[in-house]
């Protein structure tokens, strides 16, 4: 999404849910539906089903149940941002897989949040994610960059976009990668912060992805300074 929106009643958010439970899927429809905000407007049960029906009911927001019978829910947010690129996926799971995490972001999904959570925080995740925020806070974003750095075996060869960047677009997207925010990064470089806003536009064109933990994700075949 290219900046933030807001919602209302009459012009609500609309989601599409995709899980293989019955039970949860009715649970999240009365649940999100309560939200004067908020409109379900269909769901699905698998990956071929979420995929030939959601793109028709253009949804402002998909949440994506991981792990699915005839595939993953990951799969289905790379395909439908594919076809709807401003299209926010929430990915809900009951583990907290690390791989699963990374594999979402670099799916492009907005947010990753456990099926243990409180349905006020999904309400707001849901929210978060349409106005084109991000649910993956910096704290969780430095985690799985750590466990990155740690693990380099696992770590994919160094994607020839990072070549493309300037010495100050990469001292910033190490900084990303750390967890910084925009603010700790321009008192760290000396910038302001608007500047290091430009230059993350910039960098996220070259690395062609759309979002900052996309970015935070490559930061990880960053040589270590």
């Amino acid at each position: 999404m290219t900046g933030t929106r807001t919602f209302t009643e009459q012009d609500p958010i609309r989601v599409f849910l995709l899980d293989d439970h019955e039970v949860v899927r009715r649970g999240l429809t009365d649940l999100l539906d309560a939200e004067p905000d908020i409109s379900v407007v269909g769901d699905a049960d698998t990956a071929e089903h979420a995929l030939s029906r959601g793109p028709a009911l253009r949804p402002h927001v998909a949440v994506l149940d991981v792990r699915l019978p005839d595939g993953d829910g990951i799969t289905v947010c790379r395909e439908l941002r594919s076809r709807m690129p401003d299209l926010a996926c929430l990915m809900l799971t009951s583990f907290d897989d690390e791989d699963a995490l990374l594999d979402a972001i670099m799916a492009g999904a907005s947010g990753y949040v456990l099926k243990q959570i409180k349905g006020s925080d999904l309400v707001s995740a849901v929210r978060t994610v349409a106005s084109g925020q991000s649910m993956l806070d910096p704290a969780t974003t430095a985690r799985l960059m750590r466990s990155l750095r740690t693990e380099p075996a696992q770590t994919p060869s160094l994607p020839p976009e990072l070549a493309n960047l300037s010495p100050r677009e990469r001292d910033i997207l190490a900084l990303i990668g750390d967890g910084l925010t925009n603010r700790e990064i321009g008192k760290r470089l000396y910038l302001s912060e608007k500047t290091v806003k430009n230059h993350i536009s910039r960098m996220l064109a070259k690395l062609g992805v759309q979002r900052r933990v996309q970015a935070a994700v490559l930061a990880s075949h960053l040589d270590p300074q």
